[in-house]
């Protein structure tokens, strides 16, 4: 990927974007997590 589009899409994104891709991203990990350790099954 060109270094200086992805600068430019990454301000254009700003923080919340960041962060947002972050924090779904996490979930995509944890919530299989724990429904494999049964903390999310009734």
């Amino acid at each position: 990927m060109n270094n200086q589009r992805f600068k430019a899409w990454l301000k254009r994104i700003g923080w919340v974007g960041f962060l947002f891709f972050l924090v779904k991203g996490l979930l995509w990990l944890l919530i299989p997590y724990l429904i494999a350790k049964g903390f999310l099954s009734k």
